[in-house]
């Protein structure tokens, strides 16, 4: 598998409070790369500096091999790169189809737009049946859905999602969690998957990475450290 993406030695601050700490992190293409940790362990702000959200101090991001740090965000966009942010970001008083259609905001190739659209209401059928109710209306689960599909309305590359089981019923956290392994799969999408549910995250990841106080203190394979005491103890509560 080809490198997509190469986070090298970076760092990142907020005023003069440091949030990472020399990181270093790569991604395969057809990964799926988790990032797991306590809130406020960098995991958010790797996917601001990748997305250009945040500026870096030092270090590189490279993105299919090209220099990525320093272009804005909707450059990096155009590229290939769609997030997902935490907390939803819904347009309230939008319908579920112009939710989505916000998404493809840098295309212009309006068949491909449509097949986009039906492959996105066939990932996630909720949407289908709520087409044309207003985003605000929908449940923390169907709002993330929502979200999701927007993001790939884009045609990315590479998906950035940052939380996207916070806050929503178990049963939906189920069924994003399976969306996400079926758009690796089926999309040809990789994902980098930003979670406290550390659990779901190395239960559908390739790989992953463990960080604390804005550094990576272990990283692997993601089954071996479902199996890792460590991991377990520090993220997992305990014996699986």
């Amino acid at each position: 598998m080809n490198e997509m993406l190469k986070f090298d030695n970076v760092e990142l601050y907020y005023d003069h409070v440091y949030a990472l700490k020399g990181v270093s992190i790569d991604l395969r293409e057809g990964e799926t790369v988790a990032l797991i940790g306590a809130n406020g362990a960098g995991k958010s702000s790797i996917l601001r500096a990748i997305t250009g959200l945040s500026k870096t101090r030092s270090g590189e991001v490279r993105y299919l091999g090209k220099r990525i740090d320093g272009l804005n965000p909707a450059e990096i966009v155009k590229m290939g790169i769609a997030m997902v942010p935490e907390g939803r970001r819904v347009f309230p008083h939008m319908s579920v189809k112009d939710n989505l259609l916000m998404g493809a905001f840098t295309r212009s190739d309006k068949a491909d737009i449509a097949r986009t659209l039906e492959m996105v209401l066939g990932r996630f059928p909720r949407l289908k049946e709520r087409y044309s109710q207003m985003g605000g209306t929908l449940s923390g689960g169907e709002q993330q859905m929502m979200v999701i599909g927007r993001a790939l309305m884009a045609k990315p590359k590479l998906l950035l999602l940052d939380e996207p089981s916070l806050g929503i019923a178990p049963k939906l956290v189920q069924d994003i969690a399976r969306s996400i392994v079926a758009i690796n799969r089926d999309e040809n999408v990789s994902v980098l998957l930003v979670e406290q549910n550390s659990r779901m995250a190395l239960s559908i990841s390739n790989r992953a990475y463990a960080l604390s106080t804005g550094s990576i203190v272990l990283s692997g394979n993601s089954k071996e450290l479902m199996q890792d005491d460590r991991i377990k103890a520090a993220y997992l509560g305990g014996d699986l």
